[in-house]
């Protein structure tokens, strides 16, 4: 998985997809992150890593930061320095997405339920869904 934790900046996919948002000024990678997985019936690893960080956007979007460590400083400086606003629509979107995420049509959900730390991973995945209302 290359992930060293359960958060959702703890693997080097979700590094990754940060550094390709400091190059935009808007949210179309976002917006194309969660677009894409929308259009997947069952949602890989990678597909399902960037959409959790493309969430947290939004999430910090709104003020709801959750943890502020080192893997997530390159997203929150962004957010601090591109106080855009959200609409409904894309909002609805990544909830939907959320769920499906924490279903059996993930590989995310799949490769962490074989973990001790599901049930940890499961929550903060959840706790990404309630920072967005």
């Amino acid at each position: 998985m290359g992930a060293w934790g359960t958060g959702n900046f703890d693997n080097d996919t979700a590094l990754d997809w940060s550094f390709e948002l400091e190059e935009t000024d808007d949210l179309s990678l976002v917006e194309s992150t969660i677009n894409s997985a929308l259009d997947e019936e069952y949602i890989d690893s990678d597909i399902g890593t960037e959409v959790l960080v493309a969430i947290e956007v939004l999430a910090r979007l709104k003020g709801n930061f959750g943890t502020e460590d080192p893997y997530s400083e390159d997203v929150d400086r962004w957010v601090k320095s591109h106080p855009i606003e959200i609409d409904k629509q894309l909002t609805d979107k990544a909830k939907n997405l959320l769920d499906l995420i924490v279903s059996e049509k993930s590989e995310l959900y799949e490769l962490w339920e074989e973990t001790e730390d599901f049930k940890i991973w499961k929550n903060m995945v959840n706790d990404l869904k309630d920072r967005l209302k």
